[in-house]
């Protein structure tokens, strides 16, 4: 049956962290604001609220996000702590890979549908995505799912939300379980992106090093044929 629609993952995939902050500055910076918040006990929190918080009540910023994570972590810092953290956080950018920008466009010439799959809440990456947001039919995050991406439920509501089958459509991402594996258990067919050329494996139906091939990949599994080696 062709492919009517491709998924395509986010970080890793179509966009990468240009500038981030780790959990240790964040920790460093609360320490000398007299906050002690570890590393890790940062990062848990974090998670928690990325994964199961964010889910059921879809923060829309900055600030309520890392309210929340920091209510988890049972402190309350003052205005001008808040304020700097909130910022320095603001500034993490993510960049779309130069190959996106081409291939993209490219899939919605080919007559597909396109989605974006995704854990990442909205307002971390809705800017990024900005120079090829017209040929995207849908973006889904944990909030429009209602989990995280590791749960299927994110891969077959977007199916009914744009009413394709399994077997209609193609996954295409960097991560073996949550691109691979788990959209390959509901029929969905998958293309693993492989920038570093590093995968042996054969979990994948198609394997490839960029999104340009990730588009002949996709006319492949339309025409039926088997990949060139």
């Amino acid at each position: 049956m062709p492919i009517k629609t491709v998924f395509f993952d986010l970080i890793g995939t179509l966009a990468y962290a240009e500038k981030s902050i780790s959990f240790e500055d964040i920790s460093d910076y609360l320490f000398e604001r007299g906050y002690e918040v570890s590393p890790q006990q940062f990062k848990a929190s974090w998670l928690f609220v990325t994964f199961i918080d964010y889910p059921k009540h879809c923060y829309g910023s900055w600030e309520i996000f890392i309210d929340r994570v920091l209510s988890r972590l049972g402190i309350k810092v003052d205005e001008k702590t808040f304020r700097e953290l909130v910022k320095t956080l603001e500034e993490q950018t993510y960049t779309l890979y130069p190959d996106a920008l081409v291939a993209i466009p490219q899939v919605k010439r080919l007559g597909l549908k396109t989605a974006i799959v995704t854990t990442t809440p909205r307002f971390m990456f809705y800017k990024c995505i900005q120079p090829i947001e017209e040929y995207i039919d849908y973006v889904i995050t944990g909030c429009e799912a209602g989990c995280d991406k590791s749960n299927p439920k994110m891969y077959l509501k977007l199916l009914a939300l744009l009413k394709v089958k399994p077997n209609e459509c193609v996954v295409v991402g960097d991560d073996i379980q949550l691109d691979v594996r788990i959209p390959k258990k509901l029929g969905i067919h998958t293309i693993l992106l492989d920038r570093r050329g590093s995968y042996s494996g054969t979990v994948p139906d198609i394997v490839v090093r960029d999104l340009n091939k990730a588009v002949k990949a996709m006319e492949i599994l339309n025409n039926c044929s088997p990949p060139k080696s």
